[in-house]
């Protein structure tokens, strides 16, 4: 392993990981990583702002979130905001942080086990969770729809959006927030963070928000664990996909299903209109999950950590 890779070279680049290098724990802290989110703020809402712009006007929109009503019209903005991320954490990542921008979480190494396990995850859990509310009566299962184009419009959408609130959320902020706390204080800021994006999103309740801040924990530990975003990345656009697939909304909005359900009255174990992430069963998963991750990834860092101590 090259010094690029090696946490006694490179405090800076392995500064988060003190759970896995224990010569890291008595670090001290900055309130320059704070300060590097808050930076970014102002930018990203202005350019952001305006890609928005663009990307409805290539759509033939109006400025109006109403009018996105086609999977088609998600599929432009999910990508102009992909656009967005890019440019803005590249950007303040090289020129205000001071690293590469591949010091974010795109180094090399186990990038396809973690696409995969983060893949079969996200189809693990909506799978199950959808038998379990099938024979519990509160979903019922009432077509398929095999539109392949609109498939395809959602697959795109959905693997533009884990690529940049993953890039946004965990490759910048919370990497720079454990720059100023310790891992767990900066984990639950930036899942606070991430719930908070979703606030203006439609059918949102407290428990859909309690959702939407476990997910932030649960992709938010898969980031710290690996030490890269290739399984966040993967869990988020699986979670994403196979909710919408197998007929569930996605954070309140409704995408394209293969399979089409329906319920007679929404509550707390269905998710109603707001989708899994508004559910009980949403909430006992993802804390199951990070205690999984644990375990699934402990050897990994185990051997990792030792490799580096003989550099």
């Amino acid at each position: 392993m090259s010094s690029l890779f090696n946490p006694l070279n490179d405090k800076r680049r392995f500064r988060s990981y003190d759970t896995i290098t224990p010569l890291l724990k008595n670090q001290t802290y900055s309130n320059k990583g704070w300060k590097n989110v808050l930076l970014i703020v102002v930018p990203y809402l202005v350019v952001g702002g305006a890609f928005q712009f663009i990307a409805l006007r290539v759509a033939g929109l109006e400025f109006s979130s109403e009018v996105l009503t086609t999977d088609k019209h998600f599929f432009i903005i999910a990508l102009f905001d992909l656009l967005v991320a890019f440019l803005l954490v590249a950007v303040f990542t090289v020129y205000f942080v001071k690293d590469s921008f591949i010091s974010v979480g795109f180094r090399p190494g186990f990038i396809l086990t973690d696409i995969f396990v983060g893949i079969s995850t996200g189809f693990v859990i909506m799978f199950i969770s959808l038998l379990i509310l099938v024979q519990t009566g509160q979903v019922e299962v009432k077509n398929v729809d095999r539109n392949v184009v609109d498939g395809l419009w959602i697959f795109g959408t959905f693997v533009f959006v884990g690529i940049s609130e993953e890039l946004l959320l965990r490759g910048y902020v919370l990497n720079n927030l454990m720059v100023s706390f310790n891992k767990y204080t900066a984990l639950v800021i930036s899942s606070a963070l991430f719930a908070f994006m979703h606030i203006a999103n439609p059918n949102l309740d407290m428990l859909g928000f309690a959702g939407l801040f476990f997910a932030g924990l649960f992709l938010g530990y898969a980031y710290i664990i690996t030490q890269n975003l290739w399984l966040p990345i993967a869990l988020h656009f699986s979670w994403n996909f196979f909710q919408s697939f197998f007929g569930f909304n996605v954070s309140g909005n409704d995408f394209y299903s293969f399979v089409i359900t329906t319920f007679q009255k929404e509550n707390i174990w269905n998710g109603g209109d707001f989708g899994f992430e508004g559910s009980l069963i949403s909430l006992i998963f993802q804390p199951l999950m990070i205690v999984s991750l644990y375990f699934i990834f402990r050897k990994r860092n185990i051997e990792t950590r030792m490799s580096d101590r003989l550099k």
